[in-house]
């Protein structure tokens, strides 16, 4: 085998002068073999100091000989004193600099900016130099072979040289080896571009797909033990190098629903309990115009940032590689996905491929799994929400889901709609608890199955009546809030101003313009409720479970057209003017208490 340093795909080598200081080009004077014996000849190629002594102190490392160092080079923060002619004797850059102090830089004659591997693989290549022997293993081969690249320590400057003894240990030792491929290609994450430009990466990530792809499933459609025993060695790999194992596994043959597991493993680790994950990060606080998100973790600003775009890549890269068929993933994991893409703000085009596959399998969605939070983080590490995303769940996703689901069973020309119906009327009953949700967002929804989709109305019926019951609430307790308030305020402005007759004769008047009120809200929702019971028993006259929907649609409509749901501002500016003629007036607030 030719392992000669030099080869076609070393031309993208990023240039040294980049990772060290420039300096002027010299001709290097090597010394020569003194009288007294000071340099040996070791291995009969390189010449060294006698009784040399390597020892190390606070920021400095040392070459001790009897024979004074004079050479200087810094990598990151270590000085190395070592003597110029065993390095520049197998480094052929050395050679080509000059290696001599400047005023700018009295304490060292060489800095090296960024040194593949740092000074610990600094501190091994000097060692190789002086002749010592050194030992090669998965944890350190591919620095060494980085740095030897940079020092040009090639073939033409001594046989054996470092280039091509960390090439010769790659191939035959590393890229045979399963366990070594995977810890040389953990080594490379802080390696680059070096490793890239010197295709270990793709070397190791190769090897490893290779041995992946001899899998076969041993049973159909499942993934036993014996088929994922690379899950959790995969998964210990950043994001790109997983990628392009698995791209290159599924090249090579790999089957598609062994594809599927693995990246359902590898993100349940990286992106661990996505529902819990989330709900750990935030927490919700509803008011009628936003929506306010609070991060919990201990994490700085800045932290949360960089968290934010890794968890975000980690979902864009995991939903690039999945499968096409749609039973190679679970629904669970597809509407997972969604939420952490939603959450992190992915790209709308990848929301929309994963809206897309949920809607091929969701008929075997749950319900829970549905509900979507109506939240979303920035690139900024802040919530972003507008006055339209003011409800706990996103049911604009939910629609799309369902109207995909709707398309796909036209062209596919299958009949899941009566399974989907009961999982949307469940759905229906969860979201109807949000006093937030706009009635025409639940209309729309409901009314999205078509007629003959459902055999039974229990699940709509429900759903509405939950609905109702929300609202009418929230309506209550808001009529109570602003009569407590108007109360509590007037009697605030009345006691600077007026006497106690005053105040008897504007009592009475906002009394009766309360009671009006309150009259008036009650009249209303007595006619919400006349409006739902005739919905109901219309229902319940229907026998042999009818499938026509239009008699629900239009009871629906009667009260979403009631008034209770369409106060003008006629009514609204009327009262308020009423209230405000006697704001001036002071009230006694035990008597007012008394009419609450």
């Amino acid at each position: 085998m030719n392992l000669t340093p030099r080869h076609g795909y070393l031309k993208s080598v990023p240039p040294r002068e980049s990772l060290c200081s420039s300096l002027p080009m010299a001709q290097l004077q090597s010394p020569g073999s003194d009288s007294d014996g000071t340099y040996q000849v070791h291995n009969q190629s390189v010449v060294v100091p006698a009784n040399l002594i390597f020892e190390k102190k606070e920021h400095s490392w040392f070459a001790s000989s009897q024979i004074p160092t004079d050479l200087s080079i810094q990598v990151q923060d270590i000085t190395f004193h070592v003597h110029k002619f065993p390095l520049v004797s197998r480094c052929g850059y050395l050679s080509q600099v000059n290696l001599q102090p400047t005023k700018s830089n009295p304490e060292y004659d060489l800095k090296f900016e960024k040194f593949p591997g740092g000074s610990e693989t600094f501190e091994t290549i000097v060692k190789f130099c002086y002749g010592l022997p050194i030992s090669l293993n998965p944890n350190n081969v591919a620095a060494l072979r980085c740095a030897s690249e940079l020092l040009e320590m090639t073939e033409a400057l001594e046989d054996g040289n470092l280039i091509s003894k960390t090439d010769a240990f790659l191939t035959f030792v590393v890229l045979s080896s399963w366990r070594d491929s995977l810890t040389v290609l953990k080594t490379c994450e802080s390696l680059s571009p070096w490793a890239e430009n010197l295709q270990i990466v793709r070397r190791c990530c190769d090897s490893i797909a290779w041995k992946v792809s001899q899998v076969n499933p041993t049973t159909s459609g499942m993934t036993s033990t014996e088929d994922s025993w690379w899950f959790q060695d995969t998964s210990t790999l950043r994001i790109d190098h997983f990628v392009r194992i698995i791209t290159a596994s599924r090249a090579k043959g790999l089957k598609q629903e062994i594809v599927g597991s693995c990246i359902m493993y590898y993100a349940g680790k990286w992106l661990p309990g996505m529902d819990a994950e989330m709900e750990r990060l935030r927490r919700y606080s509803y008011s009628k115009t936003e929506m306010q998100l609070e991060i919990l973790s201990g994490r700085t600003q800045e932290a949360q940032v960089v968290h934010n775009k890794e968890q975000r890549m980690i979902v864009e890269n995991l939903v690039s590689i999945l499968p096409p068929q749609k039973e190679t993933v679970s629904c669970k994991f597809l509407l997972g996905m969604l939420k952490m893409a939603l959450f992190y703000s992915a790209s709308s085009a990848l929301v929309s491929e994963l809206e897309k596959r949920i809607g091929m399998v969701l008929e075997k969605a749950e319900v829970n799994d549905l509900l979507v939070p109506s939240c979303t983080i920035g690139d900024q590490g802040k919530a972003l929400s507008s006055p339209d995303e003011c409800t706990m769940h996103n049911i604009d996703v939910v629609q799309r889901i369902l109207e995909y689901f709707l398309m796909h069973e036209q062209q596919q020309q299958q009949k899941s709609g009566k399974l989907i119906s009961k999982i949307l009327d469940s759905y229906l009953a969860e979201v109807a608890r949000d006093p937030n949700l706009q009635i025409t967002k639940f209309q729309v929804l409901a009314e999205t199955l078509p007629e003959n989709a459902r055999t039974c109305h229990d699940g709509i019926y429900r759903a509405i009546d939950t609905y109702l019951k929300s609202v009418t609430s929230q309506v209550l307790l808001s009529e109570q809030v602003k009569m407590r308030e108007a109360m509590q305020g007037k009697e605030k402005t009345a006691s600077r101003d007026h006497s106690d007759q005053e105040e008897s004769w504007s009592s009475k008047k906002e009394i009766t313009i309360l009671k009006e009120e309150n009259e008036k809200v009650k009249a209303e929702l007595q006619e919400l409720r006349r409006d739902y019971a005739e919905l109901h028993n219309e229902y319940e006259k229907r026998t042999n479970k009818q499938k026509n929907f239009s008699g629900w649609t239009f009871g629906w409509k009667k009260i979403r057209n009631s008034s209770f749901f369409n106060k003008t501002d006629g009514d609204e500016t009327r009262g308020e003017q009423q209230r405000s003629k006697s704001s001036h007036q002071r009230v006694s607030l035990r008597r007012r208490l008394s009419l609450s």
